[in-house]
């Protein structure tokens, strides 16, 4: 038996049980994040438990911060806090599960803190940028990069992520964030700033929940559009790949940005330089063995001479429609468990 905890009714949850039980397989049980926020739930015995996102729920939301003033929506705040929240509630439903999980509460802990996972990566030899961690604007500054990402330790889906870059008398920022007195809300758009105390007020109000900071990485263009790819690697092979297009330096799908040509893509980058792109987001998902799938975000350089992974996302598995040999990422996640190509590893030190 599976159990999923999630938001019931959410895609991610209906899809992933939707591919089990079209496996023959009976339909999982599902639990919300809710009660596990409020400890009021049971896991079956025995039962292989998937932890899916618990994300576009306020509710949910407010619960794992514990703030007392919940958030407006969309807005970027207390992500600290968030996280911590999020950490104990897995770890509430670990502790109930009786059999594995198909991602290991330590290995979720660093996949969710952009500074840990970073470090993991570079530590076991996987290229990844130049970074490190601030708290505000001016310790951006004075580490006198020309070009940097700013990123929320703890965000996801670009929230908050700033793309910075410097002149000697100029600054700009590309940034889905924008201040709304005196508050930070992330919006479905990309917006370039140029004045730098708007700038300097928005890494600093990020700043307040840990930054983590890399050297502008420059992607590849295709088509006339910058791209990266979306990875998810199953059960230790790259099996799904879908590239993310768009006209600034944030490429994620959410902001008008489009998926691209990815049969072009591959051939421009030629096979042993894509065979290596591939093989080094093996190598990024073998940091987290423990875990089914991780989607990995993966950067090639300009004329494909160099590439470097920038993200681990443990729920990065969202790739409506994307089949390969027949099956979308939830039906190769389930014939992986089916099969026993996949069995539960020791997870990563948390």
């Amino acid at each position: 038996m599976i159990t999923v905890v999630g938001i019931p009714g959410h895609r991610r949850v209906e899809l992933f049980r939707a591919a089990v039980v079209a496996a023959g397989r009976p339909a999982p049980a599902v639990v919300g994040w809710r009660d596990v926020c409020a400890g009021d739930f049971e896991i079956q015995p025995s039962a292989l438990v998937r932890l899916e996102s618990p994300g576009e729920d306020p509710e949910v939301d407010r619960l794992l911060r514990g703030a007392d003033r919940p958030a407006a929506h969309g807005e970027v705040v207390g992500l600290a806090a968030w996280y911590a929240g999020f950490v104990a509630a897995a770890r509430r439903v670990e502790r109930a599960a009786a059999g594995p999980l198909t991602t290991p509460v330590d290995e979720l802990a660093i996949m969710f803190d952009k500074r840990r996972c970073h470090a993991l990566l570079r530590d076991r030899g996987v290229p990844v940028p130049d970074g490190f961690a601030a708290g505000d604007y001016g310790q951006v500054r004075a580490a006198g990069w020309s070009r940097v990402f700013v990123k929320p330790a703890h965000g996801s889906s670009a929230s908050g992520v700033v793309a910075l870059a410097f002149d000697r008398t100029r600054v700009s920022a590309y940034t889905s964030a924008a201040l709304d007195g005196g508050r930070l809300f992330n919006e479905l758009r990309v917006h370039r700033y140029t004045d730098e105390r708007t700038i300097a007020a928005i890494v600093d109000r990020l700043g307040a929940d840990g930054l983590h900071v890399e050297r502008w990485f420059p992607k590849a263009g295709h088509d006339g559009r910058v791209f990266d790819l979306r990875v998810v690697v199953i059960a230790s092979r790259a099996a799904h790949v879908v590239v993310r297009t768009g006209r600034t330096p944030l490429t994620n799908l959410h902001l008008g940005n489009a998926r691209g040509d990815l049969a072009g893509v591959r051939a421009a980058a030629g096979r042993e330089r894509w065979a290596a792109a591939l093989a080094t987001c093996e190598r990024a998902a073998a940091c987290f063995p423990g875990s089914l799938h991780v989607g990995v975000d993966l950067m090639f350089a300009p004329g494909y001479r160099d590439h470097a992974v920038a993200e681990v996302n443990a729920f990065g598995d969202l790739l409506p429609g994307l089949l390969v040999d027949g099956r979308d990422t939830y039906a190769t996640e389930v014939e992986a468990l089916v099969s026993g190509s996949w069995r539960p590893a020791v997870a990563v030190a948390g």
